[in-house]
């Protein structure tokens, strides 16, 4: 038997073209009644599983292509210059690599607050011995998808931003007829900072026999430790103490369309997004879970036409009715009574950053216990300024 092997340029090809086959394929075998028969049906179901599953095995491959480029990555530079010779610096003394440092403090949060060690194998002694392959395995965690979305500002200062509450309106007049004076009004949005941090102690021991460049990797968990803070609450977040999110009910999106079920339907989903003024309509998203999604994306118009879209190209967001869509673990389920998506221009959510992010590494304080402390912290807060420019869709209660 022979296989063939196509590379992931040609399966994306081939599910675009196969895409555009089952569009016309539908457009060509409806009856008269705007059906199909169900041989035809049969045959548009077996079009439509394969590309599904041709998008499957692009995610499959894109992964392995990811694992094969980390797994073939040099573990050490080679010698360019003679020995003496003054280099530029590199690593983490590089400006690169504290630009690097900065962008990645945008990406997840898992808070760590355990002592690393090697005298107890799960609290860091896994790491200690030369024998080990020198790579660190570690489980790939989500992007912060309302840091692409949102629009950051820099503060120095508690930040306000300025809203036309009211414009004035035209009205028609005889010749003649007295003129009529229209109000426009305005507010603020104040944007604060909250101090957001993770912190871990590391015994000395671990620090200088681990094979693994710990310090590296602190900072990078560190990194997605914020970066996943940081989009929870600009999701879901109440404002206390930290920003306020999205689906907040009283300061978040506006509740355009609440379900008749315990789920979406496609309709309500065609409602949700004609309840977003045109204007807001053209930078438009969809944000909702991944549970929310597997739902979605089995929902069919009057047609028998699925109303999700696949990517066609890499990068590429998939569309749910033309609009892209992201999703986030932390966007909420559908509970009885709870927001279950949102639909909106994500730019009217604010991030203000007060100041940059430190990167702290303590070892006067633990000293006595022969620990070093490692923390990162920042202040940031989030608002969306403008209620009207995210829709949301809400659980029947």
């Amino acid at each position: 038997m022979v296989t063939t092997v196509f590379s992931i340029n040609e399966l994306r090809e081939k599910r675009a073209s196969l895409w555009q086959e089952a569009k016309a394929f539908l457009d060509t075998h409806r009856t008269d009644n705007g059906t199909l028969s169900a041989e035809d049906g049969a045959a548009y179901d077996r079009m439509e599983a394969e590309i599904i599953d041709l998008g499957k095995e692009i995610t499959r491959m894109e992964n392995l292509q990811s694992i094969e480029a980390e797994l073939n990555r040099p573990t050490a530079a080679p010698l360019t210059g003679k020995p003496g010779a003054a280099a530029l610096a590199t690593g983490r003394a590089s400006t690169e690599y504290k630009d690097a440092m900065l962008t990645a403090f945008r990406t997840n949060f898992h808070k760590i607050s355990n002592v690393l060690q090697e005298g107890i194998d799960a609290s860091g002694g896994y790491l200690v011995p030369v024998e080990y392959d020198s790579r660190l395995v570690d489980g790939l965690t989500e992007e912060n998808v309302m840091r692409q979305l949102g629009t950051t500002i820099t503060t120095s200062g508690e930040h306000k931003i300025n809203l036309a509450a009211s414009k004035p309106a035209a009205s028609w007049i005889e010749e003649g007829g007295a003129l009529t004076f229209g109000d426009a009004t305005f507010d603020q949005v104040i944007m604060d900072a909250y101090k957001l941090h993770v912190a871990i102690k590391v015994t000395e021991e671990l620090l200088y026999d681990n094979a693994f460049g710990l310090e590296n990797y602190l900072l990078d968990q560190f990194a997605k430790a914020l970066g996943n803070a940081e989009e929870e609450a600009f999701l879901v977040g109440d404002g206390d103490r930290k920003p306020t999110g999205v689906f907040h009910p009283t300061l978040g999106g506006e509740i355009a369309v609440t379900t008749k079920g315990t789920a979406p339907t496609a309709d309500e989903i065609i409602d949700l997004v004609y309840s977003l003024k045109r204007p807001y309509r053209k930078n438009a998203a969809f944000i909702m879970n991944d549970a929310t999604l597997a739902t979605v994306r089995k929902l069919k118009d009057g047609t028998g036409v699925y109303i999700w879209q696949p990517g066609l190209v890499a990068g590429e967001p998939d569309r749910l009715l033309g609009y892209p869509v992201y999703t986030s673990a932390y966007a909420p389920t559908m509970e009885a009574g709870q927001p279950v998506m949102a639909f909106g221009d994500f730019s009217y959510y604010n991030i203000g950053d007060r100041g940059t992010r430190s990167f702290s590494e303590l070892r006067e304080l633990f000293a006595g216990n022969g620990m070093v402390g490692f923390v990162a912290k920042e202040r940031v807060d989030g608002k969306l300024i403008l209620p009207e420019a995210v829709q949301i869709m809400k659980v029947k209660a």
